[in-house]
């Protein structure tokens, strides 16, 4: 059942949070929680008169929401100007809440559009339009990647010993050299796009940062391009290269895979903890070949 401001799953925002929606959406009734569950971000949408929006909410432990408002107000203007993603409405960043236009559509993730070409060209379009508004040449990049990667492995994980002693040589003899950066959404795949009447479009951009291109081909390669390879094929066509350098693509397939594995442990994500450990497996039966 729909319930008001006062209602049950307006309980999930702090009550800071319930005085800024109270403000920006009155009389908002909250149809629906799309909230993982695994983190502290909080999702809700809701209905205010005649429009729809997306109230996204944030605790203090978590560091995603800031990212998503950076990609709102600096780099999703081509998506939202072709409304291939949602408007910013209303933001908070002390509070640790926006609210954002609805993108109407059904989640790509597990339905039928999951496996059909025309979504990946699409998609490698939709990414090819994010990545050209901005190049940054960065030094420190690759040196701050390398410190992450060893500081997952500091963590709590169930990477074997002699695993996780081999990954720390690999990654602490790291190059660290000038790397190109652009705007990156930082999840890109299925789980975050939409598909209405055909037209594929983004959400949640809570790991948008400045990155190397093909840092947004990560989670693909491990997951939908594996099973199919003419995913792979229709979504470079959209996006019309291939970024992924092979020394480049090496290190980021590494440092993916380590923090797949050790966050999905931290959060009880058993599935996509193995995955991270099938990731870790690939990227080192390949490690080497590039010498």
């Amino acid at each position: 059942m729909p319930d008001s401001l006062s209602g049950r799953l307006a309980e999930r925002l702090s009550p800071a949070q319930r005085e800024r929606v109270g403000e920006w959406l009155p009389g908002a009734v909250f149809v629906r929680d799309h909230s993982w569950g695994l983190t502290g971000t909080v999702v809700l949408e809701a209905v205010v008169g005649p429009d729809r929006v997306i109230i996204k909410a944030a605790d203090e432990s978590d560091g995603h929401l800031a990212r998503e408002l950076r990609a709102h107000r600096e780099w999703l203007g081509p998506w939202v100007a072709a409304g291939r993603a949602p408007q910013l409405l209303h933001a908070d960043g002390d509070a640790r809440v926006l609210v954002t236009q609805f993108i109407p559509g059904e989640l790509v993730e597990g339905k039928a559009a999951e496996r059909e070409i025309e979504t990946y060209r699409q998609a490698g379009a939709l990414l090819a339009a994010l990545h050209g508004q901005l190049e940054v040449a960065d030094e420190g990049y690759w040196k701050q990647e390398q410190l992450g990667a060893l500081g997952w492995l500091d963590k709590e994980h169930r990477i074997d010993a002699e695993i996780e002693t081999r990954l720390r040589s690999i990654v602490g003899s790291w190059p660290t050299p000038v790397s190109v950066l652009v705007p990156t959404h930082g999840d890109w795949q299925p789980r975050n796009w939409v598909t209405h009447e055909g037209v594929v479009s983004a959400i949640d951009f809570g790991r948008a940062a400045l990155r190397p291109a093909y840092t947004d081909l990560s989670r693909l390669s491990a997951q939908q391009f594996l099973r199919d390879p003419r995913l792979e094929d229709a979504f470079l066509e959209g996006y019309g290269s291939d970024p992924r350098d092979p020394e480049g693509w090496q290190r980021q397939r590494i440092r993916e895979a380590i923090g797949t594995a050790v966050w999905a442990h931290q959060v009880g994500d058993a599935d996509f903890e193995a995955q991270g450990h099938r990731m870790l497996a690939a990227a080192l039966a390949d490690e080497g070949k590039l010498a």
